[in-house]
């Protein structure tokens, strides 16, 4: 069973991260759109916000978070938005002071949970570890939403290793939900960690099917926050090719994912999004996953 003190020491250094990027910014700072269509900065702290209550009222009292299910099963389409727009009224730092609670307790919640203790959630029911992971990729998924409105740089760390994982776990979701069977056999994820000295390997060795490239490029990828053709991954083996196109790390319908810039195909060696816009001082591209709210069972990061 894992132990969930890494991954959620690991989630409140990435919120942490991101409050000192928005703590600072004036009223029409926190009003600048973002890549999310009709979401502001506002909108998107608060909806982390909404989501970090959620997940307190999960661990912390099932039948308050119970309501909350009836709520979304009555709106499944607008919920999230809703929370996120009545959030974004607020004004900023009531909304920053609301995030910092929620997200505190949150913490303070999954440290305290029972060893194998699993919470209800909008899909499968969640481990401590599970909920942290999801936690943290929705955190950075959302703050790369927020640094490409304010035209800022937030250089990868070694926590996208959560993310990334929680990418491969959900291969077979990605298949599902496309409505598409999934491969019977694993496949090999070798992806080289930021700062380009480690790899982080995931499925057996003799995998006939593969997919390799830039970690910052997979967890972009399966958040969808950047369109293939503008990474640098590459696939081997034609189940894992289609996998690249349907990528999603986060429940719910399938992701309509970004647009792409650079309008030309996959190709094996070319330099990523990531890495073009690194050197042009702006972010890599951004966007909003569909439910965000929702994301998919997972239990912590090797």
């Amino acid at each position: 069973m894992a132990d969930p003190t890494p991954v959620i020491d690991d989630l409140c250094a990435e919120s942490d991260e991101l409050d000192r990027l928005v703590a600072g910014l004036r009223e029409d700072g926190w009003r600048l759109p973002t890549p999310a269509p009709g979401w502001t900065v506002a909108h998107q702290i608060a909806h982390l916000a909404w989501t970090d209550r959620s997940a307190l009222l999960a661990v912390t009292d099932a039948d308050g978070f119970q309501k909350l299910v009836e709520a979304a099963l009555a709106a499944p389409y607008s919920f999230v938005d809703e929370g996120a727009e009545e959030g974004a009224r607020a004004e900023p730092a009531e909304l920053l002071a609301r995030w910092r609670e929620d997200r505190a307790a949150l913490a303070d919640a999954l440290r305290a949970a029972p060893a194998g203790a699993r919470f209800p959630w909008y899909g499968p029911p969640m481990s401590a570890a599970s909920m942290a992971t999801a936690r943290l990729m929705e955190t950075w998924a959302h703050g790369l939403d927020i640094a490409d409105a304010l035209g800022v740089v937030r250089p990868p760390t070694d926590r996208l290793r959560h993310v990334a994982w929680l990418g491969v776990r959900t291969r077979d979701f990605a298949y599902a939900v496309h409505q598409l069977t999934p491969p019977a056999e694993p496949f090999r994820v070798e992806l080289t960690a930021p700062g380009g000295e480690d790899r982080w390997v995931y499925g057996p060795e003799d995998a006939a099917q593969s997919v390799t490239g830039p970690a910052l490029d997979f967890c972009l990828l399966v958040t969808q926050r950047a369109h293939r053709s503008d990474l640098a991954l590459t696939a081997h083996g034609p189940d894992a090719d289609r996998w690249l196109d349907i990528a999603q790390a986060f429940a719910g319908p399938p992701g309509g994912g970004r647009e792409p810039e650079s309008g030309r195909e996959p190709e094996s060696g070319r330099e990523s999004k990531a890495g073009r816009e690194s050197k042009a001082g702006r972010e890599p591209g951004t966007g909003r996953e569909p439910e965000a709210g929702s994301e998919l069972q997972g239990e912590a990061a090797p």
